[in-house]
């Protein structure tokens, strides 16, 4: 793989002091701006293009707060939702929190005991067990999320799947394959959402774990407003009767680390679950979001399109989406990034271009 260009991600001193910067875990362009967000905060970036059509940097950055927009499960509002993926379609921009637990790490000052009591205790955060879709309104010639917004008559609310009623780790409590890996943390190959992608009515979830004798998962959903609480979202029974829909990938023994769409097809960003490096590849889905039945995705439904590079711990990359006026090339952001990605209030991010895809008929 060869990176086209670098292009250039300008940060404000708060969130540089936040470390939103080298924590980067979603990424989606929309237009003149780019939406990422950090795995350590509650909140979405929006970073503005200089050039929409060929980017070279992104700046001016704006700060949008979960919690001013939706009600958050948390006790605190700012507690971190661990936002591992974002999406924009339509009138919406969509967020996921990880809905994953956490083991606590061994440093290096921990030895002995107290380092394997840290070892042993695993926690959860209610702000991470969130999907977030927010009204996005035309604000001074730029995309702004908004708490609500009016179209062709139509009032559309920021709402939120995950605050009442059970969230999607109580629905998969009794799930066959899913259920066992509840309790484990999302490093230890428990359930990790680190993607969404939405087309029409469909939301599709990647899971980074577990990863099933090699298996990746992607879950489909399909949320709605509760005509009771149009501030929440509610999800649509498919027709077994579940909320949900699995696929699953076949990708190396590779998890999911974001997943774009791209016309009927979904770009997979696959890495792996544990604590690892690499090796990080695109896989391309084809025909995903026109799938009416559970997915077993292999053979020439799933090509591989780009390796990613990746360094010794550091360079993970972590989000992917289209940039660039054809939607041929691919911006990629790295957690931890290497230090020469880091100028002054900047981290650099990779421009990549896909293969060509081979014409229709």
């Amino acid at each position: 793989m060869t990176v086209e260009r670098s292009v250039r991600l300008t940060f404000s001193h708060s969130s540089r002091t936040s470390a939103t910067h080298t924590n980067l875990s979603a990424v989606r362009s929309d237009g003149p701006v780019l939406w990422v967000a950090g795995d350590e905060t509650a909140t979405v970036e929006r970073l503005v293009a200089d050039d929409p059509d060929h980017p070279s940097e992104y700046a001016a950055q704006t700060t949008f707060r979960l919690a001013d927009l939706v009600d958050l499960p948390g006790a605190d509002a700012d507690e971190e939702a661990d936002v591992e993926g974002l999406a924009r379609s339509g009138h919406f921009l969509w967020a996921v929190g990880s809905h994953s637990l956490r083991r606590r790490r061994i440093r290096d000052e921990h030895d002995g005991e107290k380092a394997l009591r840290r070892l042993a205790r695993v926690t959860g955060q209610a702000n991470r067990q969130v999907i977030v879709r927010l009204p996005v309104a035309d604000v001074g010639g730029l995309p702004t999320p908004v708490r609500e917004l009016t179209v062709d008559g139509r009032t559309h609310r920021a709402a939120v799947f995950g605050t009442r009623g059970r969230d999607l780790r109580e629905l998969l409590a009794d799930d066959e394959h899913l259920a066992p890996f509840l309790p484990l943390p999302g490093k230890d190959n428990g359930l990790d959402v680190e993607g969404i992608a939405v087309r029409g009515d469909r939301v599709y979830l990647g899971l980074r774990g577990p990863v099933l004798r090699g298996w990746a998962v992607v879950l489909e959903l399909r949320p709605e407003v509760d005509p009771d609480d149009p501030a929440r979202l509610r999800l649509t029974r498919f027709c077994r009767g579940r909320r949900y829909r699995k696929h699953v990938l076949r990708m190396d023994g590779l998890g999911v680390r974001d997943l774009c769409p791209h016309g009927e097809d979904l770009l997979v960003l696959a890495g792996p679950t544990m604590d690892l490096d690499g090796p990080v590849r695109v896989y391309r889905w084809h025909g995903a979001c026109a799938a009416e039945t559970p997915q077993v995705v292999r053979g020439e439904a799933l090509t591989r399109e780009v390796e990613i590079p990746f360094g010794d711990g550091d360079d993970h990359a972590e989000g992917i989406g289209l940039v660039d006026a054809d939607e041929h090339r691919l911006l990629v952001v790295y957690d931890s990034p290497a230090p020469s990605r880091l100028v002054g209030d900047s981290v650099t991010a990779d421009v990549v271009k896909l293969p060509a895809r081979p014409a229709a008929g």
